[in-house]
């Protein structure tokens, strides 16, 4: 076979993106308050800001849509998607919600009290944020090759199996449930392996503690499995995933991602311990328990999505397209975590931007420089996301400052990567004039959204 890997399907559909000069988008950046989240779409060249609900679904989709039974109250829809997902996950109990955040937010709500600590490998972005509204501390505890961009392991999404056990045995009475994060997308998109899943899960257990997956890039995570982990090479990615499962008392899932889907999510549970808890908040919060915050076509949609995100073919493309960037990256001396993840490159900034300070938040600049050279839009994992401004006017910041180009599935072709790759070693070469940020307005949680922001 040629050595070429090719996108494992035809495009059927299009749609027009525009062309902006550099002068626009200085303009369009500084409307935007310095802040890429605030930027129009249609302003956008290459948006890589998240592969979160943002993919081409499938033929096989759109027509699935057209089957969708809006019933308020047991569509059948619902009893497809329950089907599906009960085949792949092998739990009984399906609660359907409108993205991955919710499902958090209503798990959470039911489980949580305020004072409460959960551990995870790495917390993202809302789930974290959902754990702090309610007051809980959420404790990241990844191995530590997990925070050296630069150091290559096959399974840096592991969480640190002593630090665990440390925090069990010292705040056991805190632990409402251990979470884990499939794959590990604040670390750079980095798998778990098979033997960490179970090694946490019995770790779990001999404490009596539950055991909750992020799962979003389940499909994902199996590949890598599959390619990485031995003693699993001759195994289907359907039948590693529902191994993954078959250790966890539940999952939330935002299927916006491995579901292929533009908008849905949902909560598994092995018993029925907290259901009845689960789906009284579920209706306060979302609807009612067969539709859960989803229209009938967006299941429908989704029965169809969780297949087609566990064919091989097309997860072999999928993780032979980060790995393509890495390698253009590489060949430009630019820094990103290694080995590549499954669903986006996290350029580590502090390569590009070595001299900058950390309070001028460099991947956030990074970010800018991106979308000024090249009209390329992504997301920073640093010190704007993660760190935090105190009471006392003081900041606390991330161990990384990592800048991630997450990949719309089924999107983009190999001559966008090429041009995203030329933009981005342009702005290496440029970085001497690449300039920092303050903060000038921010709200409590998850400032990254909508915080505002001038050149320093």
């Amino acid at each position: 076979m040629p050595k070429t890997l090719i996108e494992p399907f035809r495009i059927k559909s299009i749609e027009p993106i525009r062309m902006t000069t550099r002068a626009e988008r200085e303009r369009l950046l500084e409307e935007a308050r310095l802040n890429v989240f605030k930027l129009r779409a249609e302003d956008v060249l290459i948006d890589w800001l998240t592969d979160s609900g943002t993919g081409a679904m499938s033929a096989h989709q759109w027509a699935a849509i057209m089957e969708g039974d809006e019933s308020y109250a047991g569509a059948r829809s619902f009893f497809r998607l329950e089907k599906v997902i009960q085949d792949i996950t092998g739990m009984p109990h399906f609660v359907p919600t409108h993205q991955g955040r919710a499902a958090e937010k209503v798990l959470f709500t039911a489980v949580c009290k305020k004072g409460d600590l959960v551990p995870n490998n790495c917390h993202f972005d809302t789930t974290r944020g959902n754990l702090e509204y309610l007051g809980v501390e959420a404790v990241d505890l990844v191995v530590p090759e997990g925070l050296q961009p630069a150091t290559i392991a096959p399974f840096k999404g592991n969480i640190d199996l002593d630090r665990v056990e440390a925090v069990l045995q010292k705040e056991g009475a805190r632990i409402p449930f251990g979470m884990l994060t499939v794959t590990n997308n604040t670390g750079g998109g980095q798998p778990v392996s098979m033997a960490n899943i179970r090694a946490y899960a019995a770790l779990l257990r001999k404490y009596g503690k539950p055991f909750i997956m992020d799962v979003c890039r389940f499909a994902e995570n199996a590949m890598f499995i599959k390619m990485r982990e031995s003693g699993y090479e001759n195994t289907s990615v359907r039948d590693i995933a529902r191994e993954m499962f078959s250790y966890a008392d539940g999952a939330t899932m935002s299927a916006k991602k491995d579901g292929m889907v533009n908008i849905g999510g949902f909560i598994v549970l092995r018993s029925d311990e907290w259901l009845d808890e689960v789906r009284s908040d579920l209706i306060m919060m979302e609807g009612f328990p067969t539709y859960g915050g989803m229209a009938g076509r967006d299941l429908e949609a989704l029965a169809v999505g969780l297949q087609e995100g566990l064919d091989e073919d097309y997860l072999r493309y999928r993780l032979r397209t980060a790995e393509y960037l890495g390698e253009k990256l590489e060949a430009a001396g630019v820094g990103f975590v290694k080995p590549t993840g499954g669903h986006a490159v996290y350029i580590d900034a502090r390569t590009v931007l070595p001299d900058m300070p950390v309070q001028h938040y460099p991947a956030w600049a990074l970010c800018n420089a991106l979308y000024l050279e090249g009209g390329i839009r992504g997301v920073e994992i640093g010190s704007v996301m993660f760190g935090k401004r105190l009471g006392d006017g003081t900041e606390t910041y991330h161990s990384m400052e990592l800048v991630r180009l997450a990949f719309p599935r089924r999107m983009y072709t190999q001559s966008h990567f090429d041009y995203a790759a030329e933009v981005i070693a342009e702005v290496k070469q440029k970085a001497a004039g690449i300039r920092g940020v303050k903060i000038t307005k921010q709200p409590r949680f998850l400032r990254h959204f909508t915080c505002e922001c001038a050149w320093v």
